[in-house]
């Protein structure tokens, strides 16, 4: 093997078709002209090399991906066989994560089929460059000018005819590219080394015509095959996608090298960058590695990069994971839409039996076992009753447990309709951990997407990770039904650990606890399972076919007829027409023909009465908490959901909650200066009063601003209050920070103090010399050290703020009201403090108010006006760099085109 690979291209190769087009017999028909089997098999005589399983043989058809190796002149072929029945799509799909080309057999007599086309669309989505074989055409009426039609059509234009190299070929060729259409126009020929690069990059694709039963074409197939492909490049970096788990008494892991080289005894983890907290890392070696090659393998002491090959020794990989410096792969684009309960014999244990069952899944991960507690239930997902049939011989031939499926239910899905913030909170005693989820409605389709965009300041970098490992561990599930919730965009945008009590758990607590929260809040859409249906029938049927669709709820595009039969396509709900082969079967007389295929999710018709057959009830699904747990006087408490947010200890940084909050400042800002101090008299009222009775009428300078006003500091600050009429305001503004009221009434702070007060003084300033820096005021910050024996006032300046420390016997308050009187009346002053007290008297000195929480939002949201001001001059820069060097390339160019310079 290791002579054979010397010099060669090394391909994976998949081989795709609807059900009965030919592909077993296409791959028979490749092994045999290649040298591999001496003898060619046949489905029908039960003796392909490929089909290995007896229920293959026995049924005809192929259910479990295989692989063969055969070589050509200069390329090392990795075929993989994938099944072509639908019920299987979801083990083709896992195939389609390794391939570097795959072969799409298309029977001539019965063209392109439903199934086809969504097998279409998994080779676009994966970006695999496909080569076409149009098997079958040794029977009566195919046409080939026809098909090519056809193709173009329901395919793709890129589809070219390369069963004979022409003039009009290479004209065809050429159209497929602007620049070889130029070069051709030119020379009038095209370089047979471009057409390589025209596949690859899937502009072209392939078409061959013949029929594998009779070896008519493969040969040339084949040959084309080698000359137009192009062999990968791989970085040297060790990376690795596992696409398919299998037993043969021993656990097998099939897998693609992707980078580097894998050898025996090599130690192969999960752990990737960031995830030193995860709890469920493993590290494993691998026992052997196994190049397979139908139902025989031989062992190789190292595996390169390109080669696929079986694996032992791993215990916990699984298909689609990317293990070395490969990613996971997302999830898969065929799903099951069908739930069945799987019936045991009486005497079976069914704890027992779900541990047995649990290979199978590991195998086949689309089979989605579920334990239902309350029932004593075991349901799958599967996607047809062929995949059933095939489940219950695999039971028995494994297991030999009997066992029966039920009625069959819909598998639904649940998304939102509008963006909440979800929050989560695990304080148990020496527990802690706080997590701000943001969650988004997405495109149908686009699944689950996660991010963050909280400040390492706030939440440290490994805490983050580590909220994103387990938001992407777990199927999350909402509240209508229970269902998976999808199609939505969940960002991490807040949170907090704690210095000494935080654990990993604890993260994964609060994370799962934000995701309901939210959930809890947002307004549900539950969303259930459409198939994509290709009807042909009479077209004296086409009125009962018309009716049918509309009473099922689905669409249809107007009927296509050709001669005495009509071709509908459309759309339907899953619950409608999963049953509807049997009555076309029946109204046609066995003429007609009905094709379905997932199509995705789109919102139910009926959610209402779904939702009250289910009879989901969200507060008792103890396995999926809404609630939050904190802790007081030594002791956890459950906080339900609707009143997390009078408890969290992070502040909302919601983005449209601060959108709501400046439309309410900019309502608020509008009114003229007399009403605006008219709102304000009622609300100071009894603050004034206060005053007057502890030290007598006096005159006062701002007055309190109103709530609204207070939690809408987005654009307006201290520095940007309504300016009175009857009082002129100095430009030279002075803010006064009470330092350790601020310290003990912000949170992260306070802890911080506990541990070290040094710590808390630092940050407090570092915090605030950020936010003078914007604001250009005069900053004071003041601390106590009136206990401190013999200590005199010091001032010193830190940065670009000014630090005061009290001498001995004077507060922190006295100092900022003797500052205030002298100051107050003639510059504009604020105070930030909490201290009840200090504030009634500070405003009899003609000061403005801030409290601990106010000056908190306005340090927040000064330092998002900065992050977005220098987005948008780092856009200037880049806009301004690209307009000037683009007209000096120009010209540039422009001297090199005339000879005057020469291209440096």
């Amino acid at each position: 093997m290791e002579r054979g690979m010397r010099g060669m291209k090394n391909l994976v190769v998949g081989i795709l078709a609807h059900v009965d087009a030919g592909k077993t017999t296409l791959s028979e028909s490749m092994l045999y002209l290649s040298g591999s089997i001496r003898k060619l098999g046949r489905v029908d005589h039960q003796d392909a090399f490929l089909d290995t399983y007896d229920l293959e043989r026995s049924r005809g058809i192929t259910i479990f991906s295989k692989q063969a190796v055969f070589s050509l002149e200069d390329c090392r072929i990795t075929l993989l066989d994938t099944p072509g029945h639908v019920d299987f799509c979801a083990e083709m799909e896992r195939t389609l994560q390794v391939l570097d080309y795959a072969i799409l057999v298309i029977s001539g007599a019965d063209g392109v089929q439903g199934h086809t086309q969504t097998l279409w669309r998994l080779l676009q989505r994966y970006k695999i460059p496909v080569f076409l074989f149009v098997n079958k055409m040794d029977q009566d009426g195919t046409d080939r000018e026809k098909l090519m039609e056809e193709l173009k059509r329901k395919l793709d234009e890129g589809c070219v005819d390369f069963s004979q190299e022409t003039e009009e070929w290479m004209e065809e060729l050429a159209m497929c590219d602007e620049r070889l259409l130029e070069e051709y126009l030119e020379n009038g020929r095209l370089p047979v080394k471009e057409i390589p690069g025209l596949v690859k990059n899937r502009q072209v694709f392939p078409c061959y015509f013949g029929s594998a039963l009779k070896l008519d074409g493969v040969r040339e197939f084949l040959e084309g095959l080698e000359k137009y492909t192009a062999a990968s490049s791989y970085p040297e970096v060790f990376g690795a996608k596992v696409y398919k788990i299998a037993r043969d008494g021993s656990r097998l892991t099939y897998l693609k090298v992707t980078g580097g080289c894998l050898r025996v005894k090599m130690p192969l983890t999960n752990r990737k960058e960031g995830q030193e907290h995860s709890e469920q890392l493993w590290e494993e070696k691998v026992d052997q590695i196994r190049i397979y090659s139908g139902a025989k393998y031989e062992t190789v002491p190292e595996a390169c990069a390109g080669m696929v090959c079986a694996v032992t020794g791993l215990n916990h990989t699984y298909p689609g994971q990317g293990l070395g410096a490969e990613v996971d792969s997302g999830p898969p684009m065929l799903q099951s839409v069908l739930n069945y309960q799987i019936i045991l014999p009486p005497d079976c244990d069914p704890y027992q039996t779900l541990g047995k069952l649990r290979e199978l899944e590991e195998e086949d991960p689309q089979l989605h076992l579920v334990w239902n507690e309350k029932l004593g239930e075991i349901h799958a997902q599967v996607m047809g009753r062929v995949q059933i049939e095939i489940l219950k011989s695999l039971i028995w031939d494994r297991y030999k447990i009997p066992v029966e499926f039920g009625v069959g239910n819909i598998v639904y899905k649940e998304t939102i309709e509008n963006t909440v913030e979800g929050v989560g909170h695990f304080e148990p005693l020496r527990h802690y951990a706080e997590v701000h989820l943001l969650l988004e409605p997405q495109e149908r389709g686009s699944g689950l997407v996660f991010s963050t965009s909280c400040s390492e300041d706030e939440l440290d970098r490994n805490w983050q990770r580590l909220v994103l490992t387990h938001l992407a561990e777990k199927e999350h599930l909402g509240v209508l039904t229970g269902s998976p919730v999808t199609d939505m965009k969940i960002t991490l945008i807040g949170g907090r650990a704690h210095a000494k009590h935080t654990e990993g758990g604890d993260f994964r607590q609060a994370t799962y606890r934000a995701v309901r929260q939210g959930l809890r809040k947002a307004k549900s859409v539950l969303l259930e399972p459409y198939y994509e249906f290709r009807l042909e029938i009479p077209t004296e049927n086409v009125g009962r076919a018309l009716s049918d669709i509309q009473r099922m709820n689905g669409s249809f595009q107007p009927p296509v007829t050709e001669e005495d039969m009509t071709l509908l396509t459309g759309e339907a709900p899953v619950s409608a027409m999963r049953d509807y082969q049997t009555e076309v079967v029946s109204y046609t007389k066995g003429r007609g023909r009905l094709f379905c295929a997932l199509s995705g999710y789109q919102p139910c018709q009926e959610q209402d009465e779904i939702v009250g057959e289910i009879g989901y009830d969200p507060e008792s699904d103890l396995e999926n908490p809404t609630s939050s747990v904190f802790c007081a006087h030594g002791a956890g408490f459950v906080v339900p959901w609707n009143q997390v947010e009078e408890y969290m200890h992070v502040e909302s940084i919601w983005e449209e909650a601060k959108q709501e909050r400046l439309d309410v400042a900019a309502q608020v800002y509008s009114v003229p200066a007399y009403e605006d101090r008219k709102s304000f008299e009622q609300e100071e009222k009894e603050l004034r009063e206060i005053f007057e009775r502890t030290y007598g009428s006096a005159k006062y300078g701002s007055a309190k601003r109103p709530k609204e006003v207070l939690s809408s500091r987005v654009t307006r600050t201290y520095s940007e209050r309504p300016i009175r009429r009857h009082r002129t305001v100095p430009e030279k503004e002075y803010l006064l920070v009470d330092g350790y009221n601020i310290i003990f009434a912000w949170e992260d702070l306070k802890e911080l103090a506990e541990v070290n007060i040094d710590g808390a003084r630092t940050k407090l300033m570092d915090i605030l010399c950020n936010y003078q820096g914007y604001k250009k005021c005069v900053l004071i910050l003041v601390f106590d050290a009136y206990k401190v024996e013999g200590h005199e006032c010091e001032v010193t300046d830190y940065h670009n703020i000014h630090v005061v420390y009290t001498k001995e016997a004077e507060t922190a308050d006295q100092y900022i009201e003797k500052v205030v009187h002298e100051i107050g009346r003639k510059y504009q002053v604020t105070v930030a403090t909490s201290d009840g007290l200090e504030q009634v008297i500070i405003r009899g000195q003609g000061a403005s108010l801030l409290s601990a929480r106010e000056l908190r939002e306005e340090i927040s949201l000064v330092n998002e006006q900065i992050r977005q001001e220098c987005d948008q001059r780092r856009q200037r820069g880049k806009n301004y760099l690209f307009d000037h060097l683009s007209e000096e390339l120009v010209d540039y160019m422009e001297e090199v085109r005339l000879g005057k310079k020469e291209i440096e």
